[in-house]
């Protein structure tokens, strides 16, 4: 089986991307969604994340309150490092136990990972092939406030708070451009696509 890793900056397209390798056949693990699992209500992690940051980062019902903690380690080097060592290693367990199962059930396939801090957490070094997914600056900065609808300064400092995208594609063995629109980004990884296809027949033991 061929383990791919996916990432890319904020607002950079990665979803979209991960959604056209789904349609071709990759067996697919969104990151987010994880790290949402790792630290969902009940869980160990909630219990060291609000250990760690105080009640106020739980929402009434005792979940997380996402809004807050960002509020909190966004504006922190430091606190923001604390919490990637919290649920990092939780993510990674997850995840090495989903590439298992899809190992056992499809051998030959491609299996791609898709997590944003990827490059920043060392987590890439666990795949064969690194996607970087990227787009200009301002059309990145202009999606996340669409998206999210925050203020142009929490936009920039969100963005701030990762590694430079000229950065992360020195890391990369693909990367899929997604500045000119859905077509022109779908376009490019199909042959990314093909790519890999060629590396997974080529190789019996990834």
């Amino acid at each position: 089986m061929l383990k791919v890793g996916l990432t890319g900056s904020i607002a950079t397209g990665k979803s979209f991307v991960i959604s056209v390798l789904r349609e071709l056949g990759c067996h697919v693990l969104d990151a987010d969604v994880t790290a949402r699992e790792v630290v969902a209500k009940g869980t160990d992690g909630l219990a060291e994340i609000a250990a760690e940051f105080g009640p106020d980062v739980l929402a009434a019902d005792g979940s997380l309150d996402r809004k807050k903690l960002a509020a909190i380690v966004f504006d922190s080097d430091e606190r923001r490092l604390k919490l990637n060592s919290i649920v990092h290693p939780r993510v990674f367990a997850s995840q090495e136990a989903w590439l298992k199962k899809v190992a056992d059930t499809d051998p030959n396939g491609i299996a791609v990972v898709d997590a944003a801090l990827m490059i920043e957490s060392g987590g890439y070094k666990r795949f064969t092939q690194l996607i970087v997914v990227i787009c200009e600056p301002a059309i990145q900065l202009a999606r996340l406030l669409d998206r999210d609808n925050i203020s142009v300064e929490d936009a920039q400092k969100r963005i701030a708070s990762q590694m430079p995208q000229q950065e992360k594609i020195r890391y990369a063995d693909h990367v899929i451009d997604s500045s000119l629109g859905f077509d022109d980004t779908r376009r490019q990884t199909e042959a990314v696509f093909l790519n890999l296809k060629k590396i997974a027949e080529n190789n019996d033991e990834l």
